[in-house]
């Protein structure tokens, strides 16, 4: 969402600042939008495809290791349980009862090396919807003003919508990640204006 304000608040004032007719701008918002939306939606689709044919490729490599060099995968399991603070008896009794499985032990090992759990891996096509969503909804915002308006006050108008609009966004990201949402709420609208300033 921050990615498609952003870009379209840059892309109408600049389209704007030439002096073209309002027609231009709001055709230029719109293109940028959904060119946009497009572009991020293949892009996190083709990021999370490519992730999971990675983790895929180092879970047979892993499923390999287990069934041709069983004890040393045990042996290392133990040191990882050894390394989050279990007494030595305790990791050595916990990796042999995780590696009586074959299908635990792939899931076991794939926590504790890669920081996956294998039967839970991301859905491309819903991560590219998503992001194609959140670019489109960020990046109309800032094309509202162009609809009916033009000139300078719809290049105001503009930027003001931005500007609320990323104090929103980096409200929401302070509330969820617990942080100071003022400082998260100053930050997004510096970006912008910034970006605007460039």
């Amino acid at each position: 969402m921050s990615d498609g304000l952003t870009s379209n608040v840059l892309l109408v004032i600049g389209f704007a600042g030439s002096g073209v007719d309002a027609s231009v701008v709001r055709l230029a918002g719109i293109a940028g939008a959904v060119a946009g939306a497009v572009s991020m939606g293949a892009g996190e689709w083709i990021s999370i495809s490519a992730q999971n044919e990675l983790i895929t490729r180092e879970l047979e490599v892993e499923r390999r290791e287990l069934g041709r060099n069983a004890e040393a995968e045990e042996h290392e399991l133990e040191e990882m349980y050894l390394e989050h603070g279990m007494q030595a008896a305790t990791a050595r009794q916990a990796a042999a009862d995780v590696m009586r499985d074959h299908d635990k032990a792939l899931s076991v090992h794939a926590r504790e090396e890669f920081g996956i759990d294998p039967n839970d891996l991301p859905s491309p096509m819903q991560a590219a919807l998503l992001s194609f969503v959140c670019f489109v909804v960020g990046a109309v915002l800032p094309v509202i003003p162009w609809l009916t308006g033009s000139g300078t006050s719809a290049i105001v108008a503009s930027v003001v919508i931005g500007g609320i609009a990323a104090a929103a966004l980096g409200w929401a990201i302070g509330q969820f990640a617990e942080r100071n949402r003022v400082r998260a709420a100053a930050r997004q609208v510096a970006i912008l204006l910034a970006a605007c300033v460039v």
